[in-house]
């Protein structure tokens, strides 16, 4: 079983570097595809209210026996919860559906800045975080400036920010912004689009290590200090996904990776789209 190493968190908690992302699984498959990410070595999984499998998700972890203790479990809510109280309505139901006591990481999934209430929500899980029910807090597909509102509200960082990121879409000026308030950086949508595992960068570097094009790909999340988190219900996929700590991508390599970048260009808009 492959052990994974953590990332530090500024408030305390340590971050898998590697997860397991459950989108668009519904609730039996996440309850399989958790259970066999486990028993593999995973330790972060990520769910959110909207994927809609939570309760599968909090299945997998009890019928994978591992200690609660040991999974490092994030949910994300939606804007319907955006004020200082529904964040707190919005955990209660997340922690009921996923059958565990408190969460490891709580984010506002999206800004939805059209209803401008993002730093409300923020406040509330600030308030979570204070009372221990949350380990660690963040945000998820947050900008820039959405970043600073909530910093110059309140006082006080996210833990992380999840983005989608890739070599691909490298969010330069998300990732500047992060790396600036002390947020770890979260990828999702890590190996996609499927063309980048077919782009001839990538498939040279695999062969020339002896792995899959998507193994080079997630090896370039983490040694760029990025917590990707790629979604497989595959158990054969799922361990090649974590087998990437040891080998490493040597500095040229990893620039002409990130030479790969085509803007934001394919980026959903979180200025314009939220749930």
């Amino acid at each position: 079983m492959t052990t994974v190493p953590t990332l530090p968190l500024s408030h305390g908690a340590q971050l898998p570097a590697i997860g397991l992302g459950t989108w668009p699984l519904d609730d039996d498959a996440a309850a399989t595809a958790v259970r066999t990410a486990l028993e593999a070595g995973y330790r972060l999984v990520d769910t959110a209210e909207n994927y809609g499998n939570e309760a599968g998700v909090g299945r997998g972890l009890r019928d994978a026996g591992v200690p609660r203790e040991e999974v490092f479990l994030t949910t994300k809510l939606n804007r319907r919860w955006h004020s200082v109280d529904g964040v707190r309505t919005a955990w209660e139901h997340s922690v009921r559906r996923l059958g565990v006591e408190y969460l490891d990481l709580f984010l506002i999934h999206w800004p939805n800045p059209d209803q401008g209430t993002y730093p409300q929500a923020w406040e509330g899980l600030v308030g979570l975080l204070e009372e221990g029910k949350a380990r660690a807090i963040g945000t998820s597909n947050f900008k820039p400036a959405h970043l600073e509102r909530i910093v110059e509200a309140t006082g006080v960082a996210p833990d992380v920010n999840q983005i989608n990121l890739n070599p691909y879409a490298t969010r330069g000026a998300s990732v500047a912004a992060d790396a600036r308030h002390g947020v770890v950086t979260e990828s999702w949508s890590p190996i996609k689009p499927a063309e980048m595992l077919a782009d001839p960068v990538v498939t040279g570097l695999a062969e020339r290590h002896g792995r899959t094009p998507a193994q080079v790909v997630l090896r370039w999340h983490t040694q760029r200090g990025y917590v990707p988190i790629p979604k497989s219900a595959s158990p054969q996929r799922q361990a090649e996904n974590l087998a990437i700590f040891d080998f490493a991508l040597a500095d040229d390599e990893l620039a002409a990776l990130d030479g790969l970048d085509r803007g934001e260009e394919h980026v959903t808009d979180s200025d314009e789209f939220g749930h």
